[in-house]
């Protein structure tokens, strides 16, 4: 038995205190406020967890599993944290990383390959999740890139993580830098960061690869078995790239999905797919439910079916929502609007961002009189969209990862306020977050062309103008 203070006490401890936190039942009865607190000091806590495996892992000698009967380290950790193969598999790949072997000379601890990950790790800044999207496509690149390069990648994505703005990963954090830290990058930020660091401290990497691809492609269909042919084969990075656009863009949860092949009928019992484009499992940047994503998914399909081209018009033009509503009441912001073939008014907000994504008509009436009607398009053209979509990437807000191309062009400033359908005020926001944002806490603004978002303050607590991460400036090398 080790001492009073050794990590296996100090760990034991911790266990029995989180059991008496969970059997005590204190949680439900929480604000929203204290229990988004319990998220994030669970999230550290988790980390920190995390950061105690992988250092372990990382300590351990040649052999270290036979002494305990397993064939190897992935099956030790199966059993000692009884979790599946998959995810042994990354604690030691994360392990890996931060292993510091012992000098045959000093007989002292070497530094780890990712040092300054390594320290974000122990700091709780990132956990498993983290450190394999920061290093999984730098480590891919291998000896390709140098340790001079590879050491300055790994300040700038430590420095990523911690939240701190770095322009260059040739150059380290300044005190400026600093005092206009953001919130800390989420994997998902640090695995872009990584890939496009790969790209620019490597960038013939991919010609010796492309040439070996050339030799091991192939595609053949298997002869009929029980009704089907089986597909074999391996397929160059462009050409699966093409195959999963086209795949995406049935997949797509605008779209709903492929036509099931022959005749197919359904009954509203059957069950719909999740969407898995767009999840938040952590229910943190997004609160909706899969049947509500589902809800979402069919409403921007709707209109996406009802302007194109094959659509069958209704009255001699596609078929076309009407919102209507006061004129007055739409400039002061308050009152209700009414849809045709609806049962009850919905809010104002309906009919704002419907102007906002489509084409205002406006009827003039005058005591039951229809005495005028205009037309005023202001819909991004489909140039102004490739280049919104090119800039942007994917919606506008943190931690959102729908792609650009699946978005609604907000106007930034509003179109009923003189703001111009043009490419410096137009930004890309999913279904969801374009019809929430008003009251979401998220602000828009522009700068010089490039967008700019302030979170919420539970987000962000000081509330600073940022330029999102998929916004990046080129970096020098």
């Amino acid at each position: 038995m080790g001492g009073m203070n050794s990590p296996a006490v100090v760990l034991e401890e911790v266990v029995s205190d989180l059991g008496a936190l969970v059997r005590a039942d204190s949680i439900v009865g929480l604000s929203d406020a204290a229990k988004l607190a319990v998220l994030r000091s669970a999230g550290d806590a988790l980390r920190l967890l995390e950061a105690v495996v992988v250092e372990t892992v990382a300590s351990v000698e040649p052999g270290f599993e036979d002494a305990f009967g397993c064939r190897s380290m992935n099956e030790l950790l199966q059993r000692a944290f009884r979790t599946d193969a998959p995810g042994a598999a990354r604690v030691t790949k994360a392990a890996k990383a931060v292993e510091r072997e012992i000098s045959l000379v000093s007989g002292e601890r070497l530094p780890a390959r990712w040092p300054a990950l390594r320290d974000a790790m122990l700091d709780g800044v990132i956990g498993v999740a983290g450190m394999l999207a920061a290093t999984g496509a730098l480590d891919q690149a291998g000896d390709r890139i140098g340790l001079e390069d590879r050491l300055r990648a790994d300040d700038y994505l430590a420095e990523c993580a911690r939240g701190c703005r770095v322009a260059d990963p040739h150059e380290g954090a300044t005190d400026a830098d600093a005092q206009d830290a953001a919130p800390s990058a989420t994997p998902d930020d640090l695995r872009q960061a990584s890939q496009y660091l790969a790209m620019v401290l490597d960038p013939d990497g991919a010609e010796p690869t492309d040439r070996n691809a050339q030799h091991r492609r192939y595609l053949t269909i298997g002869r009929i078995r029980d009704g089907v042919h089986p597909l074999r084969g391996n397929i160059l990075p462009d050409t699966a790239a093409q195959l999963q656009l086209i795949i995406d863009a049935q997949n797509n949860p605008k779209v709903g999905g492929p036509p099931a092949p022959g005749v197919a009928f359904r009954s509203e019992d059957d069950e719909i797919h999740e969407d898995r484009f767009n999840s938040d499992p952590r229910n943190v940047i997004d609160p909706r439910t899969a049947g509500q994503k589902r809800h979402d998914a069919l409403a921007a399909a709707l209109g996406i079916a009802a302007r194109h081209d094959e659509m069958p018009s209704l009255g001699g033009a596609a078929p076309t929502l009407v919102v209507n509503v006061d004129a007055q009441d739409y400039a002061a912001g308050t009152g209700w609007a009414t849809i045709p073939g609806a049962d009850t008014a919905v809010p104002l907000s309906i009919a704002a961002h419907t102007a906002c994504t489509g084409t205002i008509q406006r009827v003039l009436f005058e005591e039951g009189r229809i005495i005028g009607i205009t037309v005023t398009d202001r819909v991004f053209t489909v140039h102004q969209r490739r280049a919104i979509i090119a800039r942007d990437k994917e919606c506008l807000i943190p931690g959102c990862h729908v792609p650009a191309s699946w978005c609604e062009i907000h106007h930034v400033t509003e179109y009923a306020r003189g703001g111009p359908t043009h490419t410096d005020n137009g930004v890309p926001l999913c279904w969801w977050h374009h019809r929430s944002l008003d009251r979401s806490g998220w602000e828009i603004r522009m700068a010089n062309g490039v967008p700019q978002i302030r979170g919420p303050a539970w987000w962000d607590a000081d509330r600073s103008w940022r330029t999102p991460r998929t916004v990046r400036a080129p970096l020098r090398v």
